[in-house]
């Protein structure tokens, strides 16, 4: 059985031996781990139709001992269903139905006014969806805390070494990403620039290629010479990419293009319409189109973790905060009390904060401040909580080397190997009052990010 708990926690595989108890049920379906739902098959018990009425806490049937843990269910299959989105029954078929293509046709004609009318009549009834959670999913994190404390129990340890999350000891990590939608978000991105330079906050632009405006070349470089990010866009944002498997080859070839053209490294889809198993056409490092949880979004659904994730060799890089159009003329709210809120939850859990901040929806003054309240707050978690506030880019970078690192024996402790292992930070995870907690290695001269925890040195 793959190893799930060693990929996400980079930590020796000694430590993570997992067995599978008894057949797995021929359906799929719901059931839980302790309080999470989760979807995939487990043994012993049919799993639920549903997420909602009574389901099987699959936790339960689990056992731990002589350095082996042993489940009724496959983590590796409950994982990737929820990040792939495999308990969506209807998501992307909904791309492609007569309603949706009839109103991305008009769309372009449509004054935000009428636009956010038609989408609150098909968004009703979404704070009623169960699962997953609104405002922030942590499905995935916290079975990845399960499994481990499942670990600690198995080999009788007091602690598991791994390699910490972030570089340099971040204690979580931020983006911001601005989606520039139509030629007066083209024309605001230099007014935008500015603010986020007056708070020390570089962000990417994903770019449209095709028909929504003129993309010349003096405009990206622009972004360039000031240390921007620049990635492609879909490719004319139309709402049509993923209707169906030939119309998307047949505009990948030109999406990949652009990204030559333009040097970028990363993708988003319009409308965040997404199929992450044809994502192997896309020619990128990384993607930026899945929500977190996609309550609020045309395609429901949602990743249920909050860090990065690979999707085969594409990484992703969920979308787990709110969008601002969605914040604004969805739910009426021009604070930033919401991305707080989920700030925090993210924060808990030690995860990837990804904004989505259009230059089109910000170009009055009082949406104008409450992005320049969000930059604010930023600093502050960058100041005195240790958030790490790179491009999209340096993320995917780090991520990328992270999964190649490995921690191997030293004397009596351990040291981590791999490239850009200089800036990885040896942590361990011990359980205290029946739930994990993270400790930085007190050898570290660099802040953690964790000063609530203990910190401990290796063994």
């Amino acid at each position: 059985m793959i190893d799930f708990i060693s990929q996400y926690y980079r930590c020796p595989e000694i430590y993570t031996r997992l067995s599978l108890e008894g057949d797995l049920s021929e359906q799929r379906g719901f059931f839980r781990l302790g309080e999470n739902i989760v979807y995939g098959r487990c043994s012993g018990q049919v799993p639920g139709n549903s997420p909602t009425g009574s389901l099987h806490d699959a936790l339960q049937d689990a056992s731990a001992g002589g350095g082996e843990t042993h489940l009724r269910f496959d983590p590796i299959e409950v994982i990737n269903s929820l990040r792939y989105e495999l308990y969506c029954q209807n998501g992307p078929s909904t791309v492609g139905s007569t309603i949706a293509k009839l109103y991305y046709f008009v769309r372009p004609l449509l004054p935000v006014e009428v636009r956010k009318h038609l989408q609150k009549v098909r968004l009703n009834g979404w704070h009623h969806i169960p699962f997953p959670k609104w405002p922030v999913d942590r499905t995935v994190d916290e079975v990845a805390e399960q499994l481990l404390l499942l670990s600690l129990k198995a080999n009788g340890a007091d602690r598991i070494p791994f390699i910490w999350f972030w570089p340099d000891g971040a204690g979580s990590c931020a983006v911001m990403t601005h989606d520039v939608e139509t030629t007066v978000g083209r024309d605001f991105c230099s007014t935008l620039m500015n603010i986020n330079d007056s708070f020390g906050i570089k962000a990417s632009f994903q770019i449209v290629p095709e028909r929504r405006y003129e993309v010349p070349s003096s405009y990206l470089e622009s972004m360039r010479s000031r240390g921007f990010e620049i990635n492609v866009q879909d490719l004319n944002h139309d709402g049509h990419l993923f209707r169906d498997k030939a119309g998307f080859l047949s505009r990948v070839g030109k999406i990949n293009s652009y990204g030559r053209e333009f040097g970028a490294v990363g993708f988003r889809s319009a409308i965040l319409y997404r199929r992450q198993e044809w994502y192997d056409a896309l020619q990128f490092s990384y993607d930026m189109s899945v929500p977190n949880v996609a309550h609020l979004d045309p395609q429901r659904g949602g990743c249920c973790t909050v860090m990065p994730y690979f999707v085969n060799g594409l990484l992703e890089l969920p979308v787990t905060m709110t969008q601002d159009y969605s914040l604004f003329h969805i739910l009426n709210d021009r604070s930033i009390d919401l991305w707080k809120q989920q700030s925090e939850l993210i924060m808990e859990k030690h995860g990837f904060m990804n904004f989505i901040v259009h230059p089109d929806y910000i170009t009055e003054l009082e949406e104008r401040k409450t992005y320049e309240t969000l930059l604010s707050y930023l600093s502050q978690l960058r100041s005195e909580r240790n958030v790490w506030i790179p491009l999209p880019r340096e993320v995917d970078q780090w991520w990328r080397q992270r999964s190649q690192m490995r921690i191997v024996r030293e004397g009596n402790g351990w040291r981590i190997e791999g490239s850009g292992h200089e800036r990885a930070q040896l942590a361990y995870a011990s359980e205290r009052n029946g739930k994990i907690e993270y400790m930085i290695d007190s050898r570290s001269e660099v802040r953690s990010g964790l000063s609530e925890k203990r910190v401990l040195p290796p063994s």
